[in-house]
């Protein structure tokens, strides 16, 4: 086997890997990675609005926005104006929104993240570096994404009203 070959069969053992635990979330929980990152930040910050929640998960508040409101039709979380600053709307969590959290498998990229972390600098800033030239090579260096480990789109609910539109995943990050 070649480098080339090398090189590829670990690019799919990524996609693959990240397809998988998609789907298991979907199976297990019904939810995308997105959607359980949102649940945790609205958990682990307790009053927050839903500007800060797209800052903490690192997507746009437009998507945020959007994936909220799946998960609030699902009554996982809801929202409620602030008592001190009547321009601000905070987010909480159902009781419901608690326990699927509960029982929600780890994200794929907490688990990355932590082992990540363990690596010396210099091994951290050659993958990057790394991964940064493979993008480039695959002339995906303009394309916006998320540090969301999950295929397709963020909200698969969404998916095939955006597919009619002529979204497409890419746009939606």
């Amino acid at each position: 086997m070649n480098r080339i070959d090398d090189v590829l069969i670990a690019l799919r053992r990524v996609i693959r890997a990240t397809d998988l635990h998609s789907k298991h979330l979907a199976k297990t929980t019904g939810l995308t990675a997105p959607q359980i990152l949102l649940l945790q930040a609205v958990r682990d910050k307790g009053q927050v609005t839903i500007g800060e929640l797209a800052a903490d998960v690192s997507l746009s508040q437009a998507t945020v926005t959007t994936i909220f409101d799946r998960l609030e039709k699902r009554g996982f979380v809801f929202r409620e104006r602030s008592t001190e600053d009547r321009r601000k709307v905070h987010a909480y969590l159902t009781d419901e929104g608690v326990e699927v959290l509960k029982t929600a498998p780890t994200p794929l990229q907490e688990q990355f993240s932590r082992q990540f972390n363990d690596l010396q600098e210099w091994e951290q800033t050659m993958i990057i570096a790394s991964l940064q030239r493979v993008a480039h090579m695959m002339d995906a260096e303009h394309i916006d994404a998320s540090p969301v480990l999950d295929v397709g789109t963020l909200d698969r609910q969404n998916h095939q009203a955006d597919n009619r539109v002529g979204y497409n995943d890419d746009k939606q990050r």
